[in-house]
Order: structure tokens, then sequence, then C-alpha cells
């Protein structure tokens, strides 16, 4: 009869392997370090906001994680080619945020405020994703609070200037 570490030792190697060999397998363009994001202007109701553009799988997959902070006056803007259900989660945040789904109009689908960060052991193994009750074609992630400092609702409406 083989001992448990006779059982152990292989699985545990084969997972390592097999660990390296898919950190070896994903794309380029992929990678969380390599991802750069282009800035952009935009306006909700009459809030102005400089933007990094989430428009690529990549940098959507990126978002925020890891930033340490973003003022009141930025945001982050996911763009998407058709309108759908997207969701987002809060995996490796560092500070709370208010969310925002927009129509392809700009119309507010969803909002979502002060959306706690998954940052520690236990909150990244129970983070929950966010999913909007409408199609939208924009998400914008803002610091928590921007919605209720700027009295955003329903009725307000997105402006693209430059993305």
């Amino acid at each position: 009869m083989a001992t448990r570490a006779q059982i152990l030792i292989p699985i545990s190697i084969a997972a390592v392997i097999v660990g390296v060999a898919g950190i070896y397998a994903i794309p380029e363009e992929s990678k969380l370090e390599t991802v750069e994001f282009p800035r952009g202007m935009i306006m909700v109701d009459d809030v102005a906001l400089e933007v990094q553009i989430a428009d690529t799988e990549p940098r959507r997959v990126r978002g925020l994680m890891f930033q340490e902070q973003l003022p009141y006056d930025q945001g982050m803007i996911f763009v998407f080619q058709e309108p759908g259900a997207y969701s987002l989660w809060m995996l490796n945040m560092q500070f709370p945020l208010d969310m925002i789904w927009f129509d392809k109009d700009g119309a507010v689908v969803h909002i979502e405020q002060g959306v706690p960060p998954c940052k520690t052991a236990l909150e990244i193994t129970t983070c929950q994703s966010i999913v909007p009750n409408g199609l939208a074609t924009y998400i914008l992630e803002v610091t928590a609070g921007f919605v209720e400092m700027h009295g955003i609702t329903k009725d307000s409406r997105l402006s693209i200037i430059s993305i």
C-alpha cells in the first residue's frame, strides 16, 4: 500500500508543472503587467471626467486592479462593441467603487454604489460578480461616493467627448 507522501509528492509536482505551463501559455497581450490604457474624456450629466479606456479584452480583464487610488475627476470606462449584460467584479481592487452601466445612447441602465474591493485571500475566494439589470455598451467605474456627490441617477446621461 502506498504512503500518503508517495501519493502527494507526484501530484504536487504535476500541479506545479501544469501551473508553470499555464503561465507560459497565456498570450503576451493578456498578461496583466503589459496592459496600457489610452485616455479620453467623457461627461456624466455636467461632470467632466478623464477616463482610462478599457476597450480590448486584456484591458477589460485588468481594469483598475492593483491601482492604489482614483481621483474623483477620473474613472475607467469599459467599452463594448455590442450591448450586453456585462458583469464586473472587484478582484485585486484596492478601494471601493461606484459603477454605472450605460446603453449605446448614453442612458443609465444600472448603478451600483460603494462596491467593496476583494483583496484579502478570503475576499478573493468569495468575490461576487456584479450583474446589471439591463444591456449596456459602456460601464463607468469611479471612486465610491461619486454617484452621491454628483447626484447621478437613472435619468443621468453619458456624453462621449473623446475615447
